[in-house]
């Protein structure tokens, strides 16, 4: 366990460890997402993100190119409330979905291309980082087209970041569970619910992270992961949780990308909420609860495999046990920080609407039990997309 240190990062968890009790310092909120642009009468991935990102030239700083000329990623403004944060999502998925149409193609809010890539993969070649990417990694680079949402908590400094993630990675098989949402990839059903999970914890730089004893630790593995070869450069540390390398926060990487807003809004909550339940632990100075690394290990593949449907693994016990009950568990656990922060009732209506309708991989999977065929899914995927 780290305990509280000295100088900035004591001062963060006096502060930021009682959000919404003292409501001197809130926990701020940011999105980012990453979207597939589809032919929109093949719905095959076409290369066309250079256009698009030109069109929707109107928001320059939160419309940016990916690793592959088939993707474009938003970010939103700094938020402080969940309203404000769905909002801002709202409104970019708006005006990009414009910008797509404009060039003959559409938003895809999904995980994986659903349908083959077909021909050689077109990287954002005005990169000499995705050419060097190419060259070291091989087909490993073939996952890059595959699409991820990435949620910023903080404001803190890495001290802090640090310690917070050792408390809140138990909890990362879940959030995998709930996001989960790509059970199709290159044309077949992976008899996965996130595919992603287990396609992008293929780089050798991806995955849980560590637990790190101290910052220092933390500092050492990054360079452990440089100096091998693992990775170029600070921007490929792919963990599922991390330091952000350029913002000051603790960003959630492992989630699946949705195509419903209220999906991501969840997920953006739930883990504001553990990250304050975290630094009130710490500020408490209450131990950390032990837990295996083979435990959790498995327990992310499980998340991966089942998705919300199925089981899961407690990390806590190895004991097997109701994904949803799972879901409910983390729920019951951050409720305080949830009401604290005013986004309790929001978070339990999503979470029963997905309990009750189920998650976006099971929405796929029963979008094409209807005629076999996968541009249901892919039709689906759009509309739920484009539904603001």
């Amino acid at each position: 366990m780290i305990e509280p240190g000295k100088g900035t990062a004591s001062n963060n968890l006096r502060t930021l460890g009682t959000l919404g009790r003292t409501g001197t310092v809130p926990l701020t909120l940011g999105v980012e997402e990453e979207f597939l642009l589809v032919d929109a009468h093949t719905f095959r991935v076409v290369p066309a993100a250079p256009l698009v990102i030109a069109a929707a030239e109107d928001l320059p700083h939160h419309v940016h190119a990916e690793g592959t000329r088939y993707q474009v990623e938003i970010s939103t403004p700094v938020a402080e409330s969940s309203a404000g944060l769905r909002a801002e999502l709202a409104a970019l998925r708006g005006t990009l979905a414009r910008a797509a149409r404009a060039h003959g193609c559409r938003l895809l809010a999904s995980p994986s291309p659903v349908l083959a890539v077909d021909g050689p993969l077109h990287l954002t070649d005005d990169e000499p980082r995705q050419r060097e990417q190419a060259r070291r990694f091989g087909a490993l680079t073939d996952t890059l087209v595959s699409c991820g949402r990435h949620v910023h908590i903080g404001t803190f400094d890495v001290d802090t970041a640090v310690a917070v993630s050792n408390r809140v990675r138990n909890w990362l098989p879940t959030l995998i569970a709930l996001a989960a949402n790509s059970p199709f990839w290159n044309g077949r059903d992976t008899g996965h619910a996130s595919w992603r999970a287990m396609a992008w914890s293929s780089w050798p730089s991806a995955g849980l992270p560590p637990h790190f004893g101290s910052t220092a630790h933390y500092q050492r593995s990054v360079q452990i992961l440089l100096g091998s070869g693992a990775a170029l450069d600070t921007k490929m540390v792919y963990w599922d949780l991390r330091p952000s390398g350029r913002w000051p926060t603790l960003e959630f990487r492992a989630p699946d990308m949705s195509a419903d807003i209220d999906t991501a809004v969840l997920q953006a909550e739930l883990v504001r909420a553990l990250v304050a339940t975290a630094l009130r632990e710490l500020a408490d100075h209450r131990p950390e609860p032990p837990v295996r690394e083979d435990v959790l290990r498995l327990a992310r593949w499980r998340a991966a495999h089942d998705g919300l449907e199925g089981f899961g693994l407690d990390p806590f016990t190895g004991t097997e046990l109701p994904a949803a009950d799972l879901a409910e568990a983390l729920l019951d656990l951050v409720a305080p920080e949830l009401a604290a922060a005013g986004d309790l009732d929001h978070a339990a209506r999503t979470l029963s609407a997905l309990l009750r309708d189920g998650s976006g991989a099971h929405r796929q999977r029963a979008a094409f039990a209807r005629r076999r065929d996968l541009g249901d899914v892919l039709r689906h995927l759009l509309d739920a997309t484009e539904v603001q």
